[in-house]
């Protein structure tokens, strides 16, 4: 039988590549063809082609973000989150192959066959994230080029390239809010949403507003990721609302998309945020960042503990995305506590995971899983957490809590220590940037301390392969 593919996740680096040659080995095995499209950070790769589509059996979408389906009507399909395709390819493949296509008539609907597919507001936060990230790693890493090559008041050295680049960077940077905003609007409302959810993401970022217009505006500053996350899912579903309520004659209908809805749902955005929503935004942003400056000590460990325990539960799933978008939100000038302990706690469940499956317990693991163990040190270095998935798809129960554990350890002893991060992403190849991190020291013991954690608990509790 002939099959295609598709694997999307939010970040579009590992979960994407991982699904598609999970169904490719399964397909192998089971004496199937398929053709899987990869679309991740880098765009569509192995685009499925016309020709392929016409032969193919059946479908399967594997994907945690939008993707355009229109071109798949009338095949059976199955759709499901990108980590169903990880853990049970086998099972996937069977599935879609009994999935029976409708009679192909003009107004047919896909025959879709769903399970545990993440919908709503999952899926839409996904989608505005891993349109987000591409932004936040370039403009994150441009800030600390600019810091490496100006030193740490590069800002007062007009005209030079390392001034260039950090200004470039920080103009970058300032786009993800309007960029997660809008694609949230995307996906909840396509294409007429973007607008709306632009301006909704640049008001509360603060960047297209002064208020001088207004007798009582909200008050100066921004509201952060709460006002673009708010934001970008009201634009969508007023978009979605204008929709249903505006009804044209045949002739006008070509006026929605590109006036009637992106004038109405700017314009109500604009008006709701102005005079209902900026102000106690503004005030919940002011209030929430104050209290994380305002922490030491014990309470600065628990607040790195909980965001270790959040990045390595899931791997990648929503828990971690959530503790990851919380990091990167509290970036500024000089660097972020939270930022360093969401980077280290993401990086060490890989690296435990390798420490133990390569040397202090080879015997605890299958040679697949040993020779899975060697490029997990490289994703630990990277920080892709999601190298750590299939050794947690494998034993859940033993892999998952080792990891938070040593998370946790890493989190805790990085806000401790007062270490603090200039940039969003880039794993270990970032530290020895000059001004990237605060306390490096203090930083490379925590990303020590939680690889070793996780790499000794997984030694006890795994057992022996017999």
């Amino acid at each position: 039988m002939k099959l295609v593919a598709v694997t999307s996740c939010p970040t579009g680096i590992a979960h994407t590549y991982m699904a598609a040659e999970a169904l490719q080995m399964a397909a192998k095995e089971m004496g199937h063809e398929i053709k899987v499209e990869t679309q991740g950070s880098v765009g569509a790769e192995n685009v499925i082609t016309e020709q392929e589509l016409k032969e193919a059996d059946a479908v399967i979408i594997a994907a945690d973000t939008n993707v355009d389906m229109s071109r798949f009507v009338g095949k059976a399909m199955v759709k499901v989150s990108v980590k169903d395709a990880i853990k049970d390819s086998k099972d996937l493949i069977n599935r879609a192959l009994a999935a029976k296509p409708a009679e192909r008539k003009a107004d047919t609907k896909m025959p879709v066959v769903e399970k545990k597919e993440k919908t709503g507001v999952y899926k839409h936060l996904m989608t505005g994230v891993s349109f987000m990230i591409p932004f936040v790693a370039a403009g994150g890493l441009l800030i600390a080029l600019g810091f490496a090559l100006g030193g740490i008041y590069v800002y007062n050295c007009p005209g030079t390239l390392a001034e260039a680049l950090f200004n470039t960077g920080k103009g970058v940077f300032a786009l993800m809010l309007p960029v997660l905003s809008g694609y949230i609007a995307y996906s909840i409302a396509d294409r007429p949403g973007i607008a709306a959810g632009f301006v909704g993401g640049s008001l509360a970022s603060g960047a297209i507003y002064s208020g001088q217009f207004l007798a009582h505006p909200p008050a100066a500053g921004s509201s952060g990721f709460l006002g673009a996350l708010i934001t970008g899912f009201l634009a969508g579903y007023i978009v979605l609302g204008l929709k249903k309520i505006i009804k044209l004659p045949k002739t006008l209908e070509g006026l929605m998309p590109v006036l009637i809805l992106p004038l109405l749902s700017v314009a109500l955005i604009g008006l709701i945020y102005l005079f209902i929503l900026g102000t106690p935004l503004i005030a919940i942003n002011t209030a929430l960042l104050a209290w994380l400056k305002g922490l030491a000590g014990a309470n600065a460990a628990v607040l790195g503990l909980i965001l270790g325990c959040m990045m390595a539960f899931d791997m990648g799933g929503p828990v971690n995305k959530a503790a990851y978008v919380f990091g990167t939100g509290t970036i500024v000038a000089g660097g972020s506590p939270i930022m360093a302990a969401v980077m280290v706690a993401g990086m060490t469940p890989p690296l435990g995971i390798a420490l133990a499956s390569t040397v202090l317990a080879k015997k605890k693991f299958t040679d697949a899983e040993r020779e899975a163990g060697k490029a997990a040190w490289a994703l630990g270095l990277s920080f892709i957490t999601e190298g750590a998935i299939p050794f947690a798809a494998a034993d859940p129960l033993r892999v998952i809590p080792a990891n938070m554990a040593g998370s946790a350890v890493a989190g805790a002893l990085s806000m401790m220590l007062g270490c603090k991060l200039a940039v969003p992403h880039g794993g270990a190849w970032v530290l020895a940037i000059p001004n990237v991190v605060t306390n490096l020291g203090g930083y490379l013991i925590a990303l020590v301390a939680g690889t070793v954690v996780t790499a000794v608990i997984l030694s006890v509790v795994k057992k022996n392969i017999e």
